[in-house]
């Protein structure tokens, strides 16, 4: 896949779907876009103040170290902003290729799609709000 502009990378979109940001990964994520991104969804985070991530990897063939890395570091980032993170649309090919590198991908939540990945982040809000309102 060719970005528009040689020399540059493509953004990757994160798009805010009321308290949760929605990042659809699609071909390979490269240095500099995991870079960009990992920056896009923690400001955006304190700018919105989302309590969610849906990273939604349907559209990766292959899941690497190096994108195993980028997505638990996208999640850790999210979690000292208190906000959980969920990937969505993994593959079996990957699941096996995950297992068989040995990547336990930490702090990441794993749902079937977007939709079941929105339902698991909004069951979790309720529990963080009131932990939130008791100041702990």
């Amino acid at each position: 896949m060719t970005s528009p502009h040689p020399g540059h990378a493509a953004a990757v979109p994160v798009l805010a779907l009321g308290e949760t940001l929605l990042v659809t990964l699609q071909g390979d994520l490269h240095d500099r876009t995991a870079e960009q991104l990992q920056q896009d969804v923690t400001h955006r985070i304190v700018r919105s103040g989302a309590a969610g991530v849906v990273i939604d990897i349907s559209g990766v063939d292959v899941v690497d170290s190096f994108l195993g890395r980028v997505l638990a570091e996208i999640a850790e980032s999210a979690r000292l902003l208190a906000a959980h993170t969920v990937v969505v649309g993994m593959r079996p090919a990957v699941a096996i290729t995950l297992v068989e590198l040995g990547l336990t991908l930490p702090g990441l939540t794993t749902a079937l799609d977007v939709e079941q990945g929105m339902e698991l982040l909004t069951r979790s809000r309720p529990a963080a709000a009131d932990r939130r309102g008791r100041g702990t």
